[in-house]
């Protein structure tokens, strides 16, 4: 047993640079995958069925995608295709120089205005295994909460083309491999500091070790820096596109706040433990640190139309 874990360590040491290499790849290759293919692996996630069949986006939706891409002066908006979505805000995955582009869901409330309600009330939401009345108080103002105005809905789809458009996902795969070549990096570090090249193995082992945890530490908080990086950019860029897509950015996030805290009421004790009383979201688990605030990103808006910079 020994032998064979000497002969392991043998191998490692001297093949240490193509392994790092395939390793890094291989994670950076995993996470974009749904980037590389968002036709078949994230538009099927997302997309909307009824009765068996996926949901057609309207014609509607389609036009203002369209005039969403002109907005936004898209290089090639043959790259980017839209579909109906499930949820109540638009999604996406892709990347534009890449042959299959980039889908981006669009959900059915985009559908509705204030005269005309379809899109909403026309579905059945399940909130603890109940269905949402809308002519309660509390289904009221989810409701009102998920009715956008034509800014707003531009906007929401701005920032996801933005986003894709600029290479968030490129940036967002790159985190991980990045920390795992650093853990490597510590590791060499510490053992030359420490002079454990020519030590035990015990010592180098736990040297590893400890260079694993700063490598995770690491990816952790450069994961979400650069996830509320790409979400502040996103805004900014969507916002600048005109005053109106700004103030419409306002009343999105604003929208979204409301919607929460009702989610929040609705759904009682998991409700408490998914979203904060500001309307924001709890982070997903202990080593995320924490969403990107909504109300973060609609003062940065906010701030954006007081300085005259959209």
């Amino acid at each position: 047993m020994a032998s064979r874990f000497l002969t392991y360590s043998v191998l490692l040491q001297k093949y240490r640079t193509p392994l790092l290499v395939a390793s890094c790849g291989g994670l950076f290759a995993a996470n974009m995958f749904y980037h590389v293919c968002p036709d078949l692996s994230y538009r099927q996630l997302y997309q909307a069925w009824h009765k068996g069949a996926p949901v057609e986006l309207s014609d509607k939706l389609e036009r203002l995608f369209q005039e969403v891409l002109t907005d936004c002066r898209v290089k090639s908006p043959s790259s980017f295709s839209a579909f109906a979505s499930f949820g109540f805000h638009p999604v996406g995955a892709g990347v534009p120089w890449l042959p299959a582009g980039v889908q981006i869901g669009i959900p059915a409330n985009f559908n509705s205005t204030a005269a005309d309600l379809s899109g909403i009330t026309n579905r059945n939401i399940f909130i603890n295994g109940k269905t949402v009345d809308w002519t309660t108080k509390t289904g009221s103002a989810l409701k009102e909460a998920l009715v956008f105005s034509p800014e707003a809905q531009k906007f929401a789809i701005a920032r996801e083309v933005v986003r894709l458009q600029s290479g968030g996902p490129v940036l967002n795969a790159a985190v991980a491999p990045l920390c795992l070549g650093g853990v490597w990096v510590y590791s060499v570090l510490l053992k030359q500091v420490f002079g454990l090249h020519a030590g035990s193995a015990l010592l180098r082992g736990v040297a590893n070790m400890v260079a694993l945890s700063i490598g995770a530490v690491s990816y952790f908080l450069t994961s979400d820096a650069v996830s509320q990086w790409t979400d502040y950019a996103s805004d900014r860029h969507a916002a600048r596109v005109s005053p109106e897509y700004a103030k419409g950015g306002v009343e999105f996030y604003d929208k979204i706040l409301s919607r929460n805290k009702t989610l929040r009421s609705l759904m009682g004790r998991k409700g408490e433990e998914m979203y904060a009383p500001s309307g924001n979201l709890f982070p997903a688990h202990i080593l995320q640190l924490k969403h990107t605030p909504y109300t973060s990103r609609r003062e940065g808006l906010l701030a954006l139309l007081k300085e005259d910079k959209v």
